[in-house]
C-alpha cells in the first residue's frame, strides 16, 4: 500500500501539514477574524485569500497487481498565509475573497469528479498526479482570471455574475461534494 500527501495552492509556496486551515465548507463564511496572516503594507491589495487543495491517495495492491485506490481531496482556506488591510476592508470585498475560496472548493469538485473516472492500473499514481497537475494549473488560471474579470472586486457588475456563475457551477457538481 502507497500514500502519498500533496498540497496546491493558488496563493502559497511551500505548505506544510502542520499550518492552522479552514475546509470548505457550505455552512461556513469567511470572516474577517479567519485572515491572520500578516498585512503586506506594500502591497495594493486590500486583502489576500490563500487557499489550496490538499490531495492524497491510497493505492491498493494485491500480488503486484494494483487492485483499488482511494482519494482524499478537500479545499482549505490558511488562515495565517490570508491576510486583510482593515481600514479599507469591507464586508463586499469578503465576499469577493469568500469566492476566491469558492472556486477552490469548486476545482476540489472538478478534481474528484476527474478522479472518479479512472480506473485501478498499474499507471494511476501517474494519472492521478497528472489530474493534480492539470487542476492546479486549471484553479490558478480561474482564480486569475476571477480578479481580472471583476478588477479585484471593483468592478460590482461583474462580482455579481461571477457569484451567480461559481454558484450554478457547485450546484452542477454537488454530487462530488466532500464527505468531510
Amino acid at each position: 500500500m502507497y500514500f502519498k500527501l500533496l498540497f496546491i495552492g493558488f496563493c502559497l509556496l511551500n505548505i506544510q501539514t502542520d499550518v492552522a486551515t479552514i475546509t470548505w465548507s457550505e455552512d461556513y463564511n469567511l470572516t474577517w477574524s479567519d485572515f491572520k496572516g500578516p498585512m503586506e503594507t506594500a502591497s495594493d491589495a486590500v486583502a489576500i485569500t490563500a487557499s489550496g487543495i490538499s490531495f492524497g491517495y491510497a493505492i491498493k495492491s494485491e500480488n503486484k497487481e494494483v487492485s483499488g485506490f482511494k482519494t482524499k481531496i478537500l479545499a482549505h482556506f490558511y488562515l495565517e498565509k490570508s491576510w486583510y488591510k482593515a481600514a479599507l476592508a469591507d464586508e463586499h470585498i469578503l465576499a469577493h475573497e469568500q469566492f476566491h475560496f469558492n472556486i477552490t472548493e469548486l476545482y476540489a469538485r472538478k478534481f474528484r469528479e476527474r478522479v472518479a473516472r479512472l480506473q485501478p492500473s498499474t499507471d494511476v499514481s501517474f494519472q492521478l498526479e497528472a489530474l493534480h497537475k492539470e487542476i492546479n494549473r486549471e484553479l490558478a488560471a480561474k482564480q486569475i482570471q476571477y480578479d481580472a474579470e471583476t478588477d479585484f472586486s471593483r468592478d460590482f457588475e461583474q462580482q455579481a455574475i461571477w457569484e451567480k456563475y461559481i454558484e450554478q457551477e457547485l450546484a452542477k457538481l454537488a454530487t462530488y461534494k466532500s464527505e468531510e
